[in-house]
């Protein structure tokens, strides 16, 4: 770092004045927003004009958050992530209801209103869809592209476990079937456990009702577990002794293993981290930059995300951004002085379970090679280049 003295300021100064009335005599004018007064109040807030980050659309079925766009751990409301079978029903919530009954004591019909009553609860979680992983992804791939199908919100609603106390779920009860309203009429088989655990039938998004998108007027809520299972539009439970084997559990959301068996019911989502800054189509100068991801688990809080610098060879733990939630979007950053060389950089997640995410080869050596996409979250990373641009560091799924 240069020092400069008090005569070198005003001669830059002085300099710049110049330059400065030079270049505004041959630039277009342009308004001073110091000199008017701006615009109204408006009845819904808009952000800036010159803000673009948008879902990317991934054909009639789904659209992925521009993680390498966002900053903090919450996804706006309007950047989530959306998945489903059917398209997006147009559900009135004045004519909603919601049937819980099979073995219960009292089988019951809430209205939105009736749900509403019951004291509520608030909690920040993330959502992740099974098949979070493009496989085939190439070196001009973003975070967006790579792994988009996750977001993360803070849900408002009311616990599942007041509703099953408040219909009698009979102690014989073991699993729970959960339908949706969609075209698809998409249902799940989920363990009881949950339900008393830390389910949720989740009527906010952020403090507003919940996006269509995502399952107005009511959506299930399982913190921790994969999308699918957590069924929007939601319009009946019933409670039985035993899972439903639904067309969903049984054609899909299973995950065939190298051993010729398949793994069924593999509700949790492990530890992963996704890098969101430098990446394509990044570039970066020599000197000190701030690696910067997220990281999560469904089998509770991150306790760690080690960065390596250097493809893998040795790795040096990041700092995570508090606060660190439980079954959370956590934000961790790691400086990195980038000498100019070619490297690569990756994360890896260790949370308090113990569970380590896992480099690709072991996750094939377990898995398979496979055809569902489902449940893979193996260690990613981005190539910067001696000329500074970043691309996706392809890996072969083979």
């Amino acid at each position: 770092m240069k020092k400069i003295s008090r005569r070198d300021v005003l001669a830059t100064a002085a300099g710049a004045v110049v330059l400065g009335k030079a270049a505004r005599a041959q630039e277009p004018q342009t308004i001073n927003p110091a000199k008017r007064p701006g615009r109204a109040p408006r009845a819904v807030g808009e952000r800036s004009s010159f803000e673009k980050a948008q879902r990317q659309v991934r054909g009639p079925t789904s659209s992925g958050t521009p993680h390498q766009d966002l900053m903090g751990t919450i996804t706006p409301s309007e950047l989530h992530f959306e998945r489903h079978h059917g398209g997006v029903p147009d559900v009135d919530p004045k004519s909603y209801s919601l049937l819980i009954h099979g073995m219960v004591e009292r089988p019951t019909i809430f209205s939105l209103a009736d749900l509403k009553r019951f004291p509520s609860v608030s909690r920040i979680c993330f959502l992740e869809c099974s098949g979070n992983l493009n496989r085939t992804a190439g070196p001009e791939t973003t975070p967006q592209q790579l792994a988009g199908l996750t977001s993360q919100s803070e849900w408002t609603g009311v616990p599942l476990a007041t509703l099953f106390r408040e219909v009698g779920a009979k102690p014989q009860a073991k699993w729970f079937l959960a339908e949706g309203q969609d075209a698809a009429m998409l249902t799940r088989s989920v363990p009881i456990d949950k339900a008393f655990d830390d389910a949720l039938l989740a009527y906010g998004q952020n403090g507003e009702p919940i996006r269509p998108e995502q399952g107005y007027p009511v959506r299930l809520l399982l913190p921790g577990w994969e999308g699918n299972s957590n069924v929007k539009w939601l319009r009946r439970i019933e409670l039985s002794d035993r899972p439903f084997m639904t067309r969903e559990e049984t054609s899909k959301y299973t995950d065939p293993l190298a051993n010729g068996t398949a793994r069924m019911f593999s509700f949790i989502m492990d530890a992963r981290s996704l890098i969101t800054y430098p990446t394509f189509p990044v570039s970066v100068t020599k000197g000190w930059i701030e690696i910067q991801g997220i990281a999560w688990s469904g089998n509770g809080k991150i306790t760690r995300v080690d960065v390596s610098t250097d493809e893998g060879k040795t790795w040096s733990a990041a700092k995570l951004q508090q606060p660190v939630l439980s079954k959370a979007h956590t934000r961790f950053r790691h400086l990195f002085n980038w000498t100019g060389a070619e490297t690569v950089i990756t994360s890896r997640a260790v949370d308090e379970s113990g569970y380590v995410q896992p480099a690709r080869a072991e996750v094939i050596k377990f898995r398979g090679l496979g055809t569902t996409g489902y449940h893979l979250n193996p260690i990613t990373g981005w190539r910067i280049k001696p000329d500074g641009s970043v691309v996706y560091r392809e890996e072969a799924w083979a």
